[in-house]
């Protein structure tokens, strides 16, 4: 495993888990060497169900929700009570099909204790061309939300948009109603002040995120963009955090903590794709050391991480 010069010294802190490696192994029997409540945030895109067989040997779709949840009950027990766990799934079709197994992999998961918190949507702008005969493209993926009790850390701040040309005009005159509360015609109890919104130069996004996938696949088959990641771990975790991926393919997760200074742990089963992840971290701690060393990143990596 590689060491980090940035990092160094922090590898046996928080209950003895090795922080900033990539953990080669099956997830599952990994997880089971971690402490409790020892990870903030839980990010990870595991192997779609009979997908990427040459890849994964993939999961058949009528055993996915029965092998996934003794992997849920570990990041359970290993995610600390104020943190969030991110799943990033799509349902496959099946002879124009929808299959039904991510609906049935909620619903086991809130019988396992979990909360549905939310779910986001990733709609990927940039989605691959085809034609089927019964439907569209895929241009979306469910990223589901999901906690251990209703109140969790979350930095909704950390993840403002601009507010839009749209406001130029909308607020540039307001009528007398645009002034108070208006109440909604249709008796549904949702109102607005639209004179809240002046002077806003930023506003929290919606549960729709707009992102290009990843174009390069990196060496692995089922890359995503670093952005992803990126938007969640700003969203749910601190600089400092410690972020977990147990099925962390070419090594995106982690190379968006160390982008925003985050601590990483992530499991992977194949060596080529753990070497793959480590052959980019190291690239990217080279970068950033010599950087630093050249004065660029003093003020952006804080001195407890140092």
């Amino acid at each position: 495993m590689a060491t980090y010069t940035l990092w160094q010294g922090l590898k046996e802190q928080n209950l003895g888990l090795k922080l900033n490696e990539i953990i080669l192994g099956g997830c599952l029997s990994v997880l089971k060497t971690f402490p409790d409540t020892c990870v903030d945030l839980i990010f990870t895109s595991p192997p779609y169900a009979d997908n990427r067989k040459k890849t994964y040997q993939g999961v058949p779709i009528d055993r996915y929700v029965e092998w996934f949840l003794p992997i849920s009950s570990e990041l359970k027990r290993v995610l600390k009570p104020e943190g969030s766990f991110v799943l990033n799934i799509k349902e496959r079709s099946v002879n124009g099909e929808r299959q039904t197994y991510v609906l049935e992999l909620i619903l086991a998961m809130k019988k396992q204790g979990w909360l549905w918190t939310e779910e986001y949507i990733w709609h990927k702008k940039n989605c691959y061309p085809g034609k089927w005969p019964n439907r569209f493209r895929d241009a979306w993926e469910r990223c589901l939300h999901f906690t251990k009790q209703r109140r969790f850390k979350m930095f909704q701040e950390a993840v403002m948009v601009p507010m839009g040309r749209w406001a130029e005009k909308r607020l540039g005159r307001l009528s007398d109603t645009d002034k108070i509360r208006d109440e909604s015609r249709v008796g549904s109890g949702f109102g607005k002040n639209v004179s809240h919104w002046l002077d806003k130069k930023r506003v929290y996004p919606t549960n729709v995120l707009h992102l290009a996938t990843e174009c390069a696949n990196r060496g692995h088959s089922a890359s995503f963009p670093m952005s992803l990641p990126t938007w969640f771990i700003k969203l749910f975790t601190e600089e400092g955090d410690v972020v977990l991926d147990p099925f962390i393919g070419a090594g995106t997760t982690a190379l968006a903590c160390i982008k925003i200074n985050r601590h990483y742990i992530g499991i992977e089963a194949k060596r080529e794709y753990c070497d793959l992840a480590n052959e980019a971290i190291n690239s990217v701690w080279k970068a950033k050391n010599e950087n630093r060393r050249a004065g660029i990143f003093n003020k952006q990596v804080p001195p407890r991480l140092l």
